[in-house]
């Protein structure tokens, strides 16, 4: 390997396609075992690496000079090979600090606090501190390197004004939990995660709802890419660079997600965007009689609408992890909630409204397989969707008309 990046677990990394898209080069993903750190940096076969977790502080050991950011932090996310000797640097300091300003969020004056004590929060109290943070707290669940734990953040430090996660609690496989109830927060102003995968963690997701600024860590992934790929290459980016990146990775990775009511083309418009971005599609009612193992008017049969709906639910928080996908919801799958949010975790969400006049009753759907069915779960559905929805798309016009819209849309600059 010349160029990649170290770590136990990397099956959720995106490192790979910010590399290759800025540099020359092919980078490489490679989980090392704890065990087998020391070999990897003895044999010294490589020109550079990323460093990610847990090693961020093991590997300071095997190198024979570091930056003083990196020293101060304890922590090197960039290791340089010149000549035999290993040089190591932290970017990811660079990286919170732009995804900070970035969001145009001051921290002058404010209290912070910062859950976790690892390597990031360490890096993230840096930045706090150096943008005029008047107190920052680490919280974790032990009061252990002078932090504070959780039940101490929620009755003493309530009007803190920023909340900073350094933790990997929200990072995929486990996209849907979040390290800390926000609700009894009065007077917070924001909210930065560093885990970027989920897109939109259940920690931003939360903060969002409330109207609170919110942001996610792939900025700062992208942003501490760029200055390591500096490091790399020995070379200097214009300034732009980090904003052109990270918007061409997101869309990457986001998903586009259909809603509206049955017989509206979800399906159909689905299809043509996947062949026409080259994505693959989940048609989630397909996905729901998979396991099954059976339609889903004859699912109906033998059993109750709540049952359905659980199993769409679980099938929809499966489905919605996947990046860079066209998702096909079923009717009804937006009036649960949680739907919703798993579906926003990583998608924009298309509401495509179609004219109660052009909707077809079907015997495959049993919930609406009259002219009376659908016209009862217009009147009730329709809000939802118009509320719930990223974008609305004309659902009269053609099924291509359509999908062209919607591909517009989701490539512009928002």
């Amino acid at each position: 390997m010349r160029y990649g990046l170290i770590g136990e677990k990397l099956s959720h990394s995106f490192s790979k396609e910010i590399h290759e898209q800025l540099a020359h080069y092919s980078y490489e993903l490679c989980e090392i075992a704890p065990d087998e750190l020391s070999s990897f940096f003895e044999k010294r076969e490589f020109s550079a690496i990323n460093v990610t977790m847990p090693y961020k502080k093991a590997v300071i050991e095997h190198l024979d000079c570091i930056s003083d950011e990196a020293l101060a932090l304890q922590a090197v996310n960039t290791v340089i090979n010149r000549g035999g000797k290993l040089y190591g640097y932290n970017t990811d300091y660079l990286g919170m600090r732009d995804m900070i300003i970035k969001n145009g969020v001051s921290l002058a004056g404010k209290k912070v606090l910062i859950l976790g004590t690892g390597g990031t929060s360490r890096t993230s109290a840096l930045v706090a501190k150096n943008l005029g943070a008047r107190e920052v707290l680490l919280v974790s669940r032990e009061k252990k390197a002078g932090a504070i734990d959780y039940a101490e953040a929620y009755s003493l430090h309530s009007d803190a004004q920023i909340i900073i996660n350094a933790t990997p609690v929200g990072m995929y496989p486990d996209s849907y939990s979040s390290p800390i109830d926000i609700s009894g927060f009065g007077s917070l102003e924001a909210v930065f995660d560093a885990v970027y995968n989920p897109l939109r963690t259940s920690l931003v997701l939360d903060a969002k709802e409330k109207e609170i600024c919110a942001e996610a860590g792939l900025y700062m992934l992208v942003s501490q890419a760029v200055h390591a790929i500096e490091h790399f290459i020995d070379t200097e980016f214009e300034d732009n660079v980090i904003d052109t990146s990270f918007d061409k990775i997101s869309k990457q990775k986001e998903n586009i997600v259909l809603i509206g009511m049955p017989s509206c083309g979800k399906t159909t418009v689905g299809e043509l965007l996947a062949k026409d971005l080259k994505r693959e599609i989940f048609d989630l009612d397909a996905e729901v009689e998979k396991r099954i193992g059976c339609t889903i008017a004859e699912y109906f049969k033998t059993h109750s609408e709540k049952e359905f709906r659980d199993i769409e639910s679980f099938v929809t928080a499966e489905i919605s992890k996947k990046n860079g996908v066209i998702i096909s919801t079923g009717g009804g799958c937006i009036l649960r909630s949680e739907n919703v949010r798993a579906l926003r975790s990583n998608g924009r969400l298309y509401f495509i409204d179609r004219s109660l006049k052009n909707l077809i009753p079907t015997d495959s759907r049993p919930l609406s397989s009259k002219i009376s069915d659908i016209e009862r779960l217009y009147g009730t559905r329709y809000s939802i969707y118009t509320s719930v929805c990223d974008a609305r798309i004309d659902g009269d016009l053609t099924p291509t008309e359509e999908s062209n819209l919607i591909r517009e849309e989701f490539y512009s600059k928002r």
